[in-house]
């Protein structure tokens, strides 16, 4: 599967590490008459990166930036690197390359020059073909082909019958050539023929650029690069609607933008929209300038002209907003599959395109079209161009639906030609399309198609079925071999209507699970950043679980061993249920897998050794053992039979447990503030106490402090220290009951170790033991992010609509900063005025959010920013044999360089308890929850008064 509605399986699939590896594949596919597919990062929406014989993924090998010429701005580049890697190795000498789909963090070059890629900024730098200058290709037949661009040459240095037969093909079909290709910005679809003629300088490079795979395999390729401009605005332009908007975008390009990208309010949310201009629809207009004053003037002059047909504009000057703001328009690839009601939608119409001048006419006829056939759609994408994506509700589930899907692509295969366009406008033809290209091109020149795909390729080995001769565009369809049934789960799946098969199918494969690098505060996707293995992204996760409902390739079900070893090294940070655009969660498809796959039989040690985790801890701290067992764990013959034996990895150190956990403390406490001995005591504390008992007659905010495991049995000081702060702040702490024959837990270490039965039970004593408190409508406030998170979405999910109190349980969560921003919004917290490092937990930012925390560690002069990505720890991952290294990776790849590059007098913050016992484990590095420092900067506040 790729990005497209279409799967087929293949015999092999072959990673070759140099272009002899992909001529052994193509003689022995050649050998046995097998077809070959080239591959990219399979984010093609049209179908044509599947296919069945073999399929040469460059992306693993393939992927050097060969050489790079700045005085003569080319680069040459194997087929498997990622579009951002040849920017990055660019910018350094002011140049980027043009081209730049929505995926270029993930997108290949090979593939861009398979479809021709496009991207925001080809009203600037145009298309792909317009920015190769060269390619080197192997041929099915076992032909090495070097192929020159604009007055390279000709046809020349091609073998004699490629050659001949090619100039001959021009030569006898002059007048076709000259008059039957539509001149527009966006014309992708069919094979660029008119490139080979002679008036056009016979470009080699850019007729074989967008042939899909069919003619042969990339292995170097040299590219244009152009001038970055020194500065970048964005402005973004409000209109009523989407039609305004699409007749005003033609009008901007004199004022040559680098982008003229459209979007209308049906895409974007309304969290996203607060943060636009007012108007019902968008332009997001990007101008280049010398210095940041030449771009602001550049933007100045646009919205002069353009302020009479604008509702609002705004223009954008910091880099950081407006990377925040394009990753609206970028995200669009994923959010458009989702209608507003949840409904799922489709791509097939992806990307035509129709001259710019045209497309408010078109999107008005387009829209007509949609109500004509009972569909929805929600446009957006390249208005500059004129070229539109859009995901559309096709029911390709039954067959009335599919039938549809049928007619409504060939009704609008008129439309689009009937307003002068290409049926495809950036991701090809595929299977989507390429059936409906004898309504575009006309018979004569799809027979001149057929001619030339047979010159390249006489055997029809190469991605056949695509462009020439092509499949009907509903065949091959991805879902049909799903169950039709919902399947049994222990999850709710409530944006899934509860069925787990449309969850699964959430994974459309635009991949940005696939990113190399953390971007922005990001985490997806740890494990496919520590392993560049496909199997290890969320998508290829998805992909597997989809081949276990379909039971064809996987054919064991919830017992298949494929997909529990490629869930083995999922960390469960969640960072996919945020980052990815469609809110795939595979941490909680990874706890139903394991539910399942374990359903009866005997476990992994871990599972009983860290799944358990809260009752060996509770049992450990009622018959006061936390010094013998942190003697054991210090000693190395039992330590290593207690690692061995729990299935931990030998590399780890043991936790150590508190002597005085967190419970047994609030006891003591509460005993010696009710004036009865038993608890030990301090200066400090008297001091505190007499302080808090002089406000008992004042009406104070209560808040409910949740004991989770961690802080009540690991790390007490962390609970201790967010009480001495919520009470200086005015609120009123109180903790439920705990103790023998009343545990308390959230339930997180069952659920990230799938023991989802033994987690309801948990989670239901959870529910009856606060009820009390929510009744009264207390906030509940939870100091570790993971059990803040698993109580906010697990829980509810995990329990449904039957157990009452659960959605109100989660709907009373907050984190400590929230607590106090919302009940204490007055408190002035204590200055402690250094920087900052360490890491957002990857739960708190997948499901609840970081604002309240940025805003306290603010008022705190706490300054700088944390890092994103995981710990790698990830609290039983990091500790399972296994996991070592992958924990590790994960770990240097953003947190560990931030600590070790802090400026000097750095505070290191890690709200998580795996966040900070990774850093004590790898960098010897104590950090500590914002409720420690903020506590120690409170009771030096309060020694000086």
């Amino acid at each position: 599967m790729d990005a497209s509605n279409y799967r087929r399986v293949p015999l092999a699939v072959v990673a070759p590490r140099d272009a002899d590896d992909i001529a052994a594949t193509l003689a022995v596919c050649r050998e046995h008459g097998v077809p070959v597919v080239p591959r990219g990062g399979g984010t093609s929406i049209a179908g044509q990166a599947t296919g069945v014989g073999v399929v040469l993924d460059t992306t693993r090998y393939l992927n050097r930036v060969v050489s790079l010429d700045p005085e003569a701005r080319t680069a040459a580049v194997q087929p498997g690197v990622i579009c951002d890697e040849l920017r990055s190795a660019a910018a350094p000498y002011g140049l980027t390359f043009g081209p730049d789909p929505s995926t270029h963090s993930r997108c290949t070059i090979g593939g861009m020059i398979g479809n021709n890629s496009c991207g925001a900024h080809s009203v600037a730098w145009g298309t792909t073909a317009d920015n190769v200058r060269e390619v080197t290709a192997l041929l099915y037949g076992g032909e090495r082909v070097r192929l020159l661009g604009e007055g390279g040459g000709g046809l020349d240095a091609l073998p004699a019958r490629l050659r001949d037969g090619l100039r001959s093909l021009v030569d006898g079909n002059l007048a076709p050539l000259r008059t039957g290709f539509p001149e527009l910005p966006r014309r992708i679809s069919g094979y660029a023929l008119d490139a080979l003629l002679p008036e056009r300088g016979v470009d080699l490079a850019r007729a074989f650029t967008g042939s899909e795979g069919t003619l042969g395999v990339v292995s170097e390729a040299t590219v244009r690069l152009v001038r970055a401009p020194g500065a970048r605005v964005l402005a973004i332009l409000g209109y009523a609607d989407e039609n305004a908007a699409a007749d005003a975008a033609s009008t901007l390009l004199p004022y040559g933008p680098l982008t003229v990208e459209g979007m209308a309010s049906d895409l974007v949310g309304p969290v996203a929209a607060a943060s636009l201009p007012r108007g019902g629809a968008w332009l997001f207009v990007e101008v280049g300038g010398d210095s940041p004053e030449q771009a602001r003037a550049h933007a100045g002059a646009l919205l002069r002209d353009a302020v009479a047909e604008c509702t609002d504009s705004a223009v954008i000057t910091d880099p950081a907003h407006q990377r925040a703001l394009w990753r609206i328009r970028e995200d669009a690839s994923g959010t458009a599959t989702r209608m507003s009601d949840g409904t799922e939608a489709w791509p097939g119409w992806e990307d035509c395109a129709v001259p710019p001048a045209r497309l408010g006419g078109y999107l008005r006829d387009f829209r007509a079209l949609l109500a004509q056939h009972g569909l929805r759609g929600t446009p957006y994408g390249h208005f500059g161009d004129g070229c539109i994506h859009v995901r559309i509700d096709f029911d390709l589930l039954t067959e009335p639906g599919i039938a549809r899907f049928r007619a409504f692509s060939y009704d609008l295969a008129d439309l689009v030609v009937a307003h002068g366009g290409s049926l495809s406008g950036e991701h090809g033809d595929g299977q989507a399309r390429a059936e409906l290209l004898p309504k575009m091109y006309g018979s004569e020149l799809v027979q001149l198609f057929e001619r030339f795909k047979d010159l390249w390729d006489p055997a029809g080995g190469m991605n056949p079925g695509m462009l020439a001769r092509p499949h009907r565009l509903d065949e091959n369809l991805r879902f049909a071999v799903l169950p039709r049934e919902p399947v049994d789960v222990a999850f709710g799946y409530p944006e899934d209507g509860g069925d787990f098969s449309a969850a699964v199918r959430r994974c459309v494969g635009v991949a940005k699970c696939r990113t190399t690098s953390v971007s922005g505060a990001g985490v997806m996707c740890p494990s496919f950043r520590a392993t560049g293995d496909e199997r290890h992204s969320t998508r290829g996760r998805a992909r597997l679980l989809h081949e276990m409902l379909a039971g064809e390739v996987i054919a064991d079900g919830w017992r298949s061993t494929e997909v529990r070893d490629a869930l083995d090294l999922c960390l469960s940070c969640k960072g996919c249920r945020t980052d990815c655009p469609v809110g795939v969660d595979m941490a909680t498809y990874k706890a139903e897998f394991l539910h399942h796959h374990y359903a009866g039989r005997l476990r992994p040690a871990a599972h009983y050794a860290m799944g358990w985790l809260p009752v060996w801890l509770r049992a450990a701290a009622a018959l006061r053992l936390a010094p013998v067992a942190n003697a054991a764990a210090r000693v190395g013959p039992l330590a290593a039979l207690a690692k061995r034996v729990g299935g931990i990895a030998s590399e780890r150190d043991l936790p150590e447990l508190a002597a005085e956990s967190f419970p047994s403390w609030w006891r003591a406490r509460a005993r010696r503030r009710a004036g009865r001995p038993g608890a030990r005591d301090s200066g400090r504390d008297r001091g505190r106490d007499r302080a808090q008992d002089r406000d008992r007659g004042r009406d104070r905010p209560t808040v409910v402090l949740w004991p989770d495991t961690f802080t009540s049995y690991l790390a007490p000081g962390v609970g201790r220290a967010a009480v001495a702060v919520l009470e200086d702040a005015g609120l009123r702490v109180v903790v439920p009951p705990t103790g023998p024959g009343r545990p308390l837990c959230c339930g997180l270490t069952w659920v990230s170790t799938g023991q989802l039965d033994r987690a309801k039970q948990v989670m239901r004593r959870a529910v009856d033991a606060v009820a009390p408190a929510l009744d009264a409508g207390l906030p509940l406030v939870v100091l570790e992010p993971s059990c803040a998170a698993t109580l906010r979405g697990d829980l509810p999910e995990l329990l449904g609509p039957d157990t009452p109190g659960a959605a109100r349980l989660a709907a009373s969560v907050l984190t400590f900063a929230q607590a106090l921003d919302q009940y204490a919004p007055n408190w002035r917290p204590p200055r402690v005025d250094r920087p900052v490092v360490g890491q957002t937990h990857c739960h708190q930012h997948a499901v609840l959010g970081d604002a309240a925390e940025r805003t306290l560690r603010e008022r705190a002069g706490l300054t700088g920013e944390l890092s994103g990505g995981c710990c790698g720890l990830a609290g039983n991952f990091g500790f399972e044999a296994g996991h070592y290294e992958v924990s590790v990776a994960c770990a240097e790849e953003a947190l560990l360089p931030a600590v070790r590059d802090r400026p000097t007098g750095a505070e290191v913050l890690a709200d998580g308890f795996s966040c900070r016992t990774q850093l004590h484990q790898l960098a010897g590095q104590h950090a500590r929850h914002l409720a420690e420092v903020l506590a120690e900067a409170l009771a030096e506040r309060r020694d000086e008064e």
